[in-house]
C-alpha cells in the first residue's frame, strides 16, 4: 500500500512499524539512553522506539519533547522516521533538530496497521509504502 503524505523533514528510512493510536508526549514518556517507550499506561509502555518507523496521530505536552527527540537522535535511539497524522510544532522541531524525517497527512485509520510491518518512508518525495499489506 502507497499513500501520499506530506514532507515535514526530509529524508527516507526503511524499517519496522511501531503504531500509536494515541498522541506522544516525548517528555518523560521516552528513556533516552534506551529508546524505550516508559509512560506507565501509554499502549506503547516497554516498547523500544529506536529505528523503528513510529506512527502516531500527533504530539501533546511540552515544548521539551523537541530536545527528548533530538537527544535520542544524538544518541542513535531515535525512530528511523516519524509518521504522523497531523505534525505539531514540538514534534517537527524535534525532527528538524534530530534530523529524523518526519511526514504528516498519513490518512489510513491507526488501526488497521500492524506493528512489526515492513515499512519505507521517503520524505522527499512525500511518500509511505507500506509492504504486505
Amino acid at each position: 500500500m502507497n499513500v501520499d503524505v506530506r514532507c515535514i523533514t526530509e529524508g527516507n528510512a526503511e524499517g519496522e512499524l511501531l503504531v500509536s493510536t494515541e498522541p506522544i508526549g516525548f517528555y518523560g514518556a521516552v528513556d533516552i539512553d534506551t529508546g524505550e517507550f516508559i509512560e506507565e499506561g501509554h499502549e506503547l509502555e516497554g516498547e523500544n522506539i529506536s529505528e523503528k518507523i513510529l506512527v502516531f496521530p500527533k504530539g501533546k505536552g511540552s515544548t521539551v519533547g523537541s530536545y527528548v527527540l533530538y537527544g535520542l537522535a544524538k544518541k542513535g535511539n531515535a525512530p528511523a522516521a516519524i509518521v504522523n497524522q497531523e505534525t505539531e510544532t514540538i514534534v517537527a522541531t524535534g525532527c528538524i533538530l534530530g534530523e529524523i524525517p518526519c511526514v504528516d497527512g498519513f490518512d489510513i485509520p491507526l488501526s488497521r496497521l500492524e506493528n512489526g510491518t515492513d515499512v519505507h518512508v521517503d520524505a522527499d518525495r512525500g511518500k509511505v509504502e507500506i509492504r504486505g499489506v
